[in-house]
């Protein structure tokens, strides 16, 4: 990430010590079709206590968007959105045109992955979560987010 001050890279390195996502161990991401309903989703969610889906296309598995679980709460009470709904009337959707993704893979050092989520670099906005795929981001293996890297510094030994 090149726009970022050497002095707080130096202090995440050595607050980090090698460590990479994979060390977070992150839980397989869960996807949700578009087309499915907001209600199948919100199931999904809640018995895993994830608070972000992402969503990938039914026909070429290629990621779409995301939803994030607090906002579509606020959306049903709302009533901007129904149970009955599809997935697609609450998701957010990636912008391909014109921006640049930070690829996240399991070998991104943590540091990074901060930095990521403080939108350091790169004029980059924060960032609530990453979604972890492979090199090539043709496969999504998981999704981190800032409290699954506070909970590994939290166990981590000093």
């Amino acid at each position: 990430m090149p726009d970022e001050n050497p002095s707080i890279r130096a202090s995440l390195v050595k607050k980090y010590r090698g460590a990479t996502v994979e060390d977070l161990d992150p839980p397989p991401a869960l996807s949700s079709n578009p087309t499915d309903s907001i209600s199948n989703a919100l199931l999904s969610a809640y018995e895993r206590d994830y608070t972000h889906l992402t969503v990938v296309s039914q026909d070429t598995r290629a990621l779409l968007g995301y939803l994030n679980i607090p906002r579509l709460k606020e959306m049903l009470k709302d009533g901007v959105v129904t149970d009955n709904d599809p997935v697609e009337r609450a998701m957010l959707r990636f912008r391909r045109k014109g921006n640049v993704y930070r690829v996240i893979t399991m070998d991104t050092p943590l540091e990074d992955l901060e930095l990521f989520f403080s939108g350091e670099g790169d004029g980059a906005q924060p960032q609530d979560f990453a979604v972890v795929t492979d090199d090539r981001r043709r496969f999504v293996l998981g999704v981190a987010t800032r409290s699954d890297l506070e909970e590994f510094v939290r166990r981590r030994p000093g």
